[in-house]
């Protein structure tokens, strides 16, 4: 396991004392990537919390990934990880930027993977060899930072991604475009239906994430502008997976401290009314999560959490977080801390 530290507080030593799960929850998975554009690091990577503390992470593995892609491009960026009644499953974008064709965010918005990586696990610690969903129709430019959300009542997954759309004429994809934030239905993400718009702002709208709680929807998301009217990261409420009647609870979050802020993750704490919100930053070395959260979720009051308790190694990059169940954490802390 890598120890990885910020303001001299040290993780748990690797041959230190675990304690006991207690209860329904404990602990809690983030598959991500890497920033390293001197290596590989647009793989899947796991990083467990330390103990039953969402503030405080260590990577699993001895720092490698976890899993790694051979198909499309060869390299995985955005991974999320979802589940279902009976597996779960890690949804992620087929881009690989460092070592990859080299052709640019232009091209690759344009010309891009329409189609998702996804792996699939009973037990968290040993996952199938992926495939590739084609997610994304012919008029979109590229499918990227995917997520699922499980509708219990349905039986299905909403699976919703970014793209930019082309019109029907454009089969080239010269003009111009903006990113819609697309969804479809899936019982497995082998088989899916036809997408359909679940954000359009008119303007560049990408990596929602959404946390169902107490009946109410709440999606974040990016506006992807950087101007003063830009929203930034923002936070809204709805009744509905696909209900149109969203309303922004938090516009900027973040803002005030960081430039460029993506890739939020939106997690409950297990055992008490806390909601957390990272918030990926990009604008300097070292880039990687910083912390967010709050005691009131539905008005949207999301405070920094001090740098000296948000302890995670750098370059962790836009991923997802997943609450752990029964033993989940004991297992994966015995099966890949080393």
């Amino acid at each position: 396991m890598e120890h990885v530290r910020r303001a001299g507080v040290p993780l748990r030593p690797a041959g230190g004392s675990v304690p006991e799960p207690t209860g329904d929850g404990f602990g809690y998975l983030l598959v991500h990537f890497v920033e390293d554009p001197d290596g590989y690091g647009e793989q899947v990577y796991f990083s467990l919390s330390d103990g039953d503390d969402p503030c405080t992470w260590v990577r699993l593995n001895a720092g490698e990934p976890l899993l790694r892609s051979a198909l499309g491009t060869t390299g995985i960026r955005d991974p999320y990880v979802v589940r279902g009644p009976d597996a779960c499953y890690i949804v992620a974008t087929d881009l690989r930027i460092y070592g990859g064709d080299g052709a640019g965010w232009d091209a690759w918005t344009r010309h891009g993977s329409r189609s998702v990586v996804v792996w699939r696990s009973t037990d968290l610690v040993t996952w199938s060899d992926p495939w590739q969903l084609e997610v994304a129709p012919p008029e979109a430019g590229m499918a990227w930072a995917p997520e699922a959300v499980y509708d219990p009542d349905r039986g299905e997954f909403l699976l919703f991604w970014s793209s930019a759309l082309y019109g029907p004429d454009d089969t080239e994809h010269r003009g111009e475009a903006y990113s819609r934030v697309l969804a479809a239905w899936t019982p497995d993400f082998r088989r899916i239906g036809p997408p359909q718009v679940l954000i359009d702002r008119g303007t560049d709208v990408i990596d929602t994430t959404v946390l169902v709680q107490d009946g109410t929807v709440h999606r974040v998301s990016k506006q992807e502008s950087h101007g003063p009217d830009s929203d930034r990261v923002y936070h809204e409420v709805g009744p509905a997976l696909l209900s149109g009647g969203y309303r922004a609870v938090a516009r900027r979050i973040g803002a005030d401290a960081y430039g460029k802020l993506e890739g939020p993750v939106l997690f409950k704490a297990h055992h008490e009314d806390v909601w957390y919100l990272f918030l990926d930053q990009y604008e300097r070395r070292p880039q990687g999560y910083v912390g967010f959260r709050t005691t009131d979720l539905a008005g949207g009051r999301w405070e920094p959490i001090p740098a000296d308790r948000f302890l995670m190694p750098t370059d962790t990059k836009h991923g997802g977080v997943l609450p752990l169940q029964g033993d989940e954490w004991s297992r994966l802390h015995a099966a890949l801390s080393r």
